[in-house]
């Protein structure tokens, strides 16, 4: 049994530890289940949830969350097209977005895969320096998706 200000008053019955929470207009919270004998304090139940409430909002404002950020090219994409996407796609993993790369296939383009797997490779070679294949190019569809990750330091 923990007192309100940390101070320890040992083992002692239930009822006792109730009465003495009560005569102090506090709380009695089992801190320890497993431990033996179960630990117990005296507190304001009411002012602790809160003071919980508020170190789990202070945890979740300093994580940082990961996007996924998408650049779509087709399979006939135009050099100065692809400077872009590549400069976007760039920008992206300095931010530490991962970024997944799309290369759209329509009609007849669907037979030539390779030129596909081609263009997401031209985007890797240059940002190869900055990032990691995380998934490699693979046909889903009518789609073909290759998935970056910026490097870890």
């Amino acid at each position: 049994m923990i007192d309100e200000d940390g101070t320890k008053l040992g083992v002692m019955p239930t009822r006792e530890a109730l009465n003495i929470a009560r005569e102090k207009g506090l709380d009695l919270v089992e801190v320890s289940p497993n431990a033996n004998p179960p630990v117990c304090r005296i507190m304001d139940y009411g002012k602790y949830k809160y003071q919980m409430q508020k170190k789990m909002h202070e945890a979740k404002k300093k994580q940082k969350t990961v996007e996924v950020k998408t650049v779509k090219v087709r399979p006939r994409t135009d050099e100065h097209d692809m400077q872009v996407r590549i400069k976007q796609t760039r920008k992206f993993l300095e931010k530490g977005n991962k970024v997944k790369a799309v290369v759209m296939f329509r009609g007849r383009e669907q037979a030539h895969v390779d030129i596909g797997e081609a263009q997401l490779m031209k985007i890797y070679e240059a940002v190869k320096d900055i990032a990691e294949i995380e998934k490699k190019p693979k046909k889903e569809g009518r789609d073909m998706i290759m998935i970056l990750a910026p490097k870890k330091k």
